[in-house]
């Protein structure tokens, strides 16, 4: 565990595909073309759960940004949300749809990397904004 913040090995690879994310968007560069710039400042333990992170958000980021759109309140649409909200909101969703994880410890760590990095008002916006976006989750037979 990382002692300064008491990040797990998954928290530091979260906070590594958000970081990526992030600065991709402030950029306005294809979320592929930071990877590969930032791929080998990855660590070993973080590597393989933040590279399918990022390239899973580059795969599905359309259908991942309309259940955001979907789950978001009226007068949050994407473009309105914090920046780290909505790529925050981008790796819970894409977890929830595409890994083994249970989406209430999916949910949990997107609450908590938001109460660390992002505003007074994230963690709980996310918390409802992914807990509907969960709720509307297709089911697949």
């Amino acid at each position: 565990m990382d002692q300064r913040h008491g990040y797990t090995t998954q928290t530091k690879a979260r906070k590594a595909a958000l970081d990526i994310l992030y600065q991709a968007e402030l950029r306005g560069a294809s979320v592929n073309e930071t990877f590969a710039e930032q791929r080998s400042y990855l660590g070993s333990p973080t590597r393989e759960l933040t590279t399918r992170i990022v390239l899973g958000v580059a795969e599905h980021g359309a259908e991942i940004d309309r259940r955001i759109a979907a789950a978001a309140p009226p007068a949050w649409p994407l473009e309105r949300m914090p920046a780290i909200d909505r790529n925050l909101a981008r790796i819970a969703i894409f977890e929830i749809d595409h890994s083994d994880v249970p989406p209430g410890a999916v949910i949990a760590e997107a609450i908590r990397l938001a109460a660390d990095l992002s505003t007074d008002e994230s963690a709980a916006f996310l918390n409802g904004l992914l807990a509907k976006a969960l709720a509307d989750k297709p089911t697949t037979n």
